[in-house]
C-alpha cells in the first residue's frame, strides 16, 4: 500500500499541482474517519502517512488507569508499561495499531479521498482562474443543451448560458464556438459556477472596448447606453480629444468596426449617435432623421412632450412602442410623442390620428383607442393620474382597464 500510494502521491503534486502535504492530510483524515467508525469506533486516534515512504503509521490514544471501564479509552497501568515502562496512572499513551488492518482501510477510503481532494482544488482552481475576468469576454465551444439554458466549455471548465441571457432567437448547437461575457460566480454546493451572459448591456460595452481602440484608451468616452436584446442597442459617446469624431471612430472605415459588432449580435441593430448635454439636442440627436418640434420640457417629472410628423411617426415609436422606450431608456426622460397637427385637419381627422397613435403606442384595438380619444385620452400623456376605477366607470373592464394602464407605463 505504502508503494502505491507513494505513487499516487507524486502524480497529484506533479500532474495536478496539489501539494503532498494537502493530499496527505485529506487521506489521513479520511483512514481516521473510516477506523473510527470501525473496529476502533469510540477510540481516540493518531494516523501519520510518511511524505517519503508513504507508510502508514497509527496509534490508539489511551488513558492510563489502574481500573479499566471503558477498554476502548482505557488501559491498565501494567499494559501500559509494557509500552511506555514509566508510565503513570493519569497520562495518556499511544498504542500502535495493526498496520495491516490500517493498510485495507487505507485501499477502501484513499482514493475516495484522492477524488474529493480533487473535486475541492478543481473548484477552487476554477475561482481563482475566472474570478480576474467577471465582467470580460469569454470563449467556448457549446457543449450541450441543458433544457433551455446551454452548457460552454472553456477549455478549464465548464459555464452555463441561462436562456435569459441569450439574445431573443438566437440559436447554438452543440459544437458552435460562442462568446459571451463571463456575468459571474455563483457559489453552491457542488463548487462555483460560471454564468455567462450575451444579453448583458455589458456585453456590448465589452465588445466596443475590444473593437473600438479609442474606447480602450480612454479618447472615446460611452456616456449612456440602452438595449432592448436582439432588437436594438443605442450608444451616446463622447470624446476627450476635439480634433476626433467620436461616432465615426466606433463606426470604423465603411462600417468595420460596427458591422463586427452587428455581426457578433446576431444582426441586432446598433445606433451610435454623438453626446449633448442639453436634453433638446440629445433628443434631436437621437431621434433623427426624424425631426421632434414644439419640444416641451419638464424638468420636475423629467419628461419630453413633442410633435413627431405623420411620416416619421410609426419610426420613432417602433413596434410594440420599442423605439421610443429605448430612446427614453436612454436618455433617462420620459417620452410624450405626439402627432404634429396639420391646421387643415378635421376634427375627424385628429381624432383619427389620435387613435392611431395610441394604437401604436399601448398595442390595443382600433374600436377602443377611439373611445379612448372621444373620452379625451388623446396621448399616453392624458392618461396621468388615472386609475383602473376612472376606466371602470366609463364602460371598460376591470382587466382591460389594468391592462390599459400598464401598457401606458411602459410607453
Amino acid at each position: 500500500m505504502s508503494s502505491e500510494l507513494l505513487s499516487v502521491l507524486e502524480y497529484m503534486e506533479k500532474e495536478k499541482g496539489i501539494a503532498r502535504s494537502d493530499m496527505i492530510g485529506a487521506i489521513t483524515q479520511s483512514i481516521h474517519n473510516a477506523a473510527q467508525r470501525g473496529l476502533h469506533a469510540g477510540q481516540e486516534l493518531r494516523i501519520e502517512i510518511d511524505p517519503k515512504s508513504g507508510a502508514i503509521h497509527a496509534w490508539s490514544i489511551l488513558s492510563v488507569t489502574d481500573s479499566v471501564g471503558d477498554p476502548e479509552r482505557e488501559i491498565h497501568l501494567e499494559n501500559a508499561r509494557k509500552i511506555k515502562e514509566d508510565a503513570n496512572i493519569g497520562e495518556q499513551i499511544e498504542k500502535p495499531i495493526d498496520p495491516s488492518y490500517l493498510g485495507r482501510i487505507a485501499a477502501q477510503t484513499a482514493k475516495q479521498a484522492i477524488l474529493q481532494k480533487i473535486r475541492e482544488f478543481e473548484r477552487e482552481r476554477v475561482f481563482d482562474d475566472f474570478k480576474d475576468q467577471v465582467g470580460d469576454i469569454v470563449s467556448g465551444v457549446v457543449h450541450r443543451r441543458d433544457r433551455s439554458d446551454l452548457i460552454v466549455d472553456l477549455g478549464k471548465t465548464e459555464a452555463l448560458l441561462p436562456r435569459r441571457e441569450r439574445i431573443p432567437r438566437e440559436n447554438f448547437n452543440p459544437g458552435d464556438r460562442i462568446r459571451a461575457l463571463l456575468l459571474k460566480i455563483e457559489s453552491g454546493s457542488r463548487g462555483p459556477s460560471l454564468i455567462l451572459s450575451r444579453a448583458s448591456l455589458r456585453f456590448v460595452r465589452r465588445l466596443l472596448d475590444l473593437e473600438v481602440t479609442e474606447i480602450s484608451d480612454g479618447t472615446v468616452l460611452i456616456e449612456r447606453m440602452a438595449r432592448e436584446p436582439g432588437y436594438r442597442t443605442k450608444i451616446c459617446v463622447n470624446t476627450t480629444d476635439p480634433k476626433i469624431d467620436p461616432v465615426g471612430a466606433c463606426v470604423g472605415a465603411r462600417g468595420s468596426r460596427v458591422k463586427s459588432i452587428v455581426r457578433e449580435l446576431g444582426g441586432e441593430k446598433v445606433d451610435i449617435i454623438r453626446y449633448y448635454s442639453d436634453i433638446r439636442e440629445q433628443l434631436v440627436e437621437a431621434l433623427s432623421p426624424a425631426t421632434p418640434k414644439n419640444i416641451q420640457v419638464d424638468e420636475r417629472e423629467r419628461r419630453l412632450s413633442f410633435e413627431i410628423a405623420e411620416s416619421d411617426l410609426s419610426v420613432t415609436i417602433g413596434k410594440g412602442g420599442m423605439n421610443a422606450k429605448l430612446t427614453s431608456q436612454l436618455l433617462g426622460w420620459k417620452l410624450d410623442i405626439r402627432r404634429e397637427e396639420s391646421e387643415d385637419l378635421t376634427l375627424d381627422q385628429r381624432k383619427q390620428a389620435a387613435a392611431k397613435l395610441l394604437v401604436e403606442t399601448l398595442e390595443i384595438e382600433p374600436p377602443s383607442a377611439m373611445r379612448l380619444v372621444e373620452l379625451g385620452f388623446t396621448s399616453p400623456a392624458a392618461f396621468e393620474g388615472v386609475r383602473a376605477e376612472d376606466l371602470v366607470d366609463v364602460g371598460f373592464s376591470e382587466e382591460y382597464a389594468n391592462a390599459i394602464l400598464a401598457k401606458v407605463e411602459t410607453a
